[in-house]
């Protein structure tokens, strides 16, 4: 892999054609093109590879670093103010060291990076024949902890609100048992129980999230006809009390066999249909048909679109919907409905996106590829 630069060595090489040390076959591949920044020095300790990512991170221009000692054109501190190249004596220090753990350091400025560096020697406890540094903004970090607090926080409103009206209603009935009618004993033990499963799928829910985000959302996969699991929620809404002619249901028969988990298809249907009649008006049109494959000779899956008649969502918002915390214009549960319904279609090997209805309303549609049982997947 040859180095892209401008300066040459102490011993006058070109820095241009300093070797990177590597695995593989690689040589054609340009450090610029790398995502993290790259820092190589000679066993001189002078730098001779700083890539384009390595100047955005540090914002030194490769030509000023090129050539200079490493300690110069990189000059890192730890937390506690302490010159780390002081600190760790890759030249001079213990000589079975091979490497330094990524950690968080700072650049002149107090700008936080994560640093982590490799010792190069020709062999075993041999000289050190150049060091390698790997660079990585702290941005991406920063985002992920931003992200987790905001989640701590908005689970600990959702929950505040239901503990403390259960701890409320059994409070007073233990207290107060004799005083209350049966028909008020049934409205308190009926509010609670409510309580309680809202507090239940919100744990659903995080462990939902905790399992898209770490990869490990199973999909057992059975057979489902998923034209009668739409028509078992609409039942569910109408005998709940809403209208029957709210809901619209278009199946386009015949459909490819499905293989999905059919509880968590259940929880994407609900999701989506729910989200219809809050945030929506009129009809709520489901439509179920097959998708055509965009490669020939391959077998369709089924598409499921949910679409109503309100106001539909905002332009600027479409690229939001499925993530944490969005709630569209009408304010109230968690937020995280919508990006558990991506991750669970994404689970199955299929795709949803988001638009804007014939109607007007906003429109959902996902589609589920043909797959085979869980004991051929």
């Amino acid at each position: 892999m040859s180095v892209a630069g401008t300066s040459t060595t102490p011993e006058g090489r070109d820095a241009r054609h300093t070797p990177v040390p590597r695995r593989g076959d690689h040589a054609g591949l340009d450090p610029d093109q790398l995502p993290d920044g790259l820092v190589v020095a000679d066993e001189h300790g002078r730098v001779t590879c700083f890539n384009a990512a390595a100047a955005r991170i540090t914002a030194v221009r490769s030509a000023d670093a090129l050539g200079q000692p490493l300690e110069k054109a990189l000059p890192l501190e730890d937390l506690e103010g302490r010159r780390w190249w002081q600190l760790t004596a890759p030249y001079s220090g213990l000589a079975i060291r091979v490497r330094q753990p990524e950690r968080n350091l700072l650049l002149p400025g107090g700008r936080e990076v994560l640093v982590s560096a490799r010792y190069v020697r020709d062999e075993p406890l041999g000289p050190v024949r150049c060091v390698v540094v790997s660079l990585r903004d702290t941005e991406a970090r920063r985002r992920t902890e931003r992200s987790h607090a905001e989640l701590i926080a908005t689970v600990a409103h959702e929950l505040r609100s239901p503990l403390t009206s259960v701890k409320g209603f059994t409070a007073t009935l233990l207290a107060k048992w004799e005083r209350f009618t049966d028909d008020q004993k049934r409205l308190m033990l009926e509010t609670v129980d409510a309580d309680a499963d809202r507090v239940t799928r919100l744990i659903a829910e995080l462990l939902d999230i905790s399992r898209i985000d770490s990869g490990r959302l199973e999909v057992r996969r059975q057979p489902v006809d998923i034209g009668a699991a739409v028509s078992r929620h609409i039942q569910a809404y109408v005998a709940a009390g809403q209208p029957a002619g709210r809901f619209l249901l278009r199946v386009d028969q015949p459909l490819p066999a499905l293989w999905a988990d059919p509880d968590k298809i259940d929880q994407v249907l609900s999701n989506l249909i729910e989200n219809a009649m809050r945030h929506g008006e009129g009809t709520v049109t489901i439509d179920v048909t097959p998708s055509a494959s965009p490669r020939e000779g391959e077998e369709s899956g089924t598409s499921v679109t949910v679409s109503d008649e309100g106001p539909g969502i905002p332009e600027e918002s479409m690229n939001r919907v499925f993530t944490r915390f969005w709630r569209g214009s009408k304010r109230g549960g968690t937020g995280l409905g919508l990006y558990i319904v991506k991750g669970i279609v994404e689970a199955h090997g299929g795709t949803i996106t988001v638009g804007r209805a014939p109607e007007g309303g906003a429109e959902f549609r996902f589609t589920l590829p043909v797959a085979a049982p869980a004991y051929l997947a």
